[in-house]
């Protein structure tokens, strides 16, 4: 099983021609509003690679539909709690050649207590995995609580925030970053990726692919992108999180689940919007079976 202690947010979306300057005001083309959220983006891409997901998480009265959508999409949201608190929600702006800027309000996400956490944690262990994300309470908490219980614990250092990354890296089994966030984690700390206090680090690299360190034997592995023409990147690195974690849950080698995250994730920019166009495995697989062999 994998947990997910993740924000569920409803995405507001416009789409311009360019993404707007300081001071300057724009007409959007289009407006639409989906299900998003670091948290539930994963959530979705898991349950769509084939993971069982048990997705951890809070929303207000107005964000009803959005569980009832995460649930659509193959998540377990028995602990998806419901709290006096607007729901979280994003403000995407997305120009025409993908590139997006967003704005989060984490309302009901950061509403989650540590005893709601810990009683869906309650029957975790050795052999589960949870993942999470900067947009929620109670990261350290849970990090801590899943590492006692012998989870492997992955955490999407995103939005990134340095001291936020330095209070989870001691429960953390693999650190998953992009590279911007990367090279500002370690001037933070004033450290190597080699050097940082947990075995693995990820480091993906958008249409390079991605590059896996295992810091306690020295090793990495590399796996390049697919290129593809792309229309809207929201939601590509969750989609490669939640693949990622899915295939190595399954039991795919290191490679080989990030050669499955980065064909996901290559599809889904290939499509606007976020978590309700994330691709299938079956999708996934039609499109690898498409590409040359490495």
């Amino acid at each position: 099983m994998i947990y997910n202690l993740g924000s569920i947010n409803a995405d507001h979306v416009y789409r311009l021609a360019r993404l707007p300057a300081p001071g300057e005001t724009l007409a959007a083309r289009t407006y639409s509003v989906g299900l998003g959220g670091k948290g539930a983006n994963q959530s979705v891409a898991i349950a769509r690679a084939g993971g069982l997901v048990r997705h951890i998480g809070a929303i207000g009265p107005d964000g009803r539909w959005m569980a009832d959508r995460l649930a659509a999409a193959g998540a377990e949201c028995a602990f998806v709690a419901e709290v006096d608190l607007a729901s979280g929600h994003a403000i995407i702006n997305v120009d025409d050649a993908g590139e997006n800027a967003i704005v989060i309000y984490p309302g009901a996400n950061r509403a989650l207590d540590v005893d709601h956490v810990k009683q869906a944690l309650g029957q975790a262990g050795a052999g589960d995995t949870l993942i999470l994300q900067n947009e929620t309470a109670c990261q350290v908490e849970a990090a801590c609580f899943a590492r006692e219980q012998g989870l492997f614990t992955v955490y999407s250092a995103a939005p990134f925030e340095a001291e936020a990354v330095r209070a989870v890296l001691p429960y953390l089994s693999l650190l998953i970053v992009n590279e911007v966030e990367a090279a500002q984690l370690c001037s933070e700390l004033s450290v190597t990726l080699v050097d940082l206090p947990v075995e693995n680090v990820l480091v993906t690299l958008g249409a390079k692919g991605a590059v896996w360190y295992n810091t306690a034997r020295d090793h990495e592995i590399r796996v390049a992108g697919f290129p593809v023409k792309a229309v809207d990147t929201t939601g590509a690195g969750d989609t490669y999180a939640g693949y990622l974690v899915a295939g190595l849950s399954e039991g795919l080698a290191v490679k080989e689940a990030m050669r499955l995250a980065g064909a996901a994730a290559a599809v889904k920019v290939t499509r606007p919007g976020a978590a309700d166009v994330i691709p299938t495995r079956a999708e996934v697989a039609d499109f690898l079976a498409d590409q040359p062999s490495e």
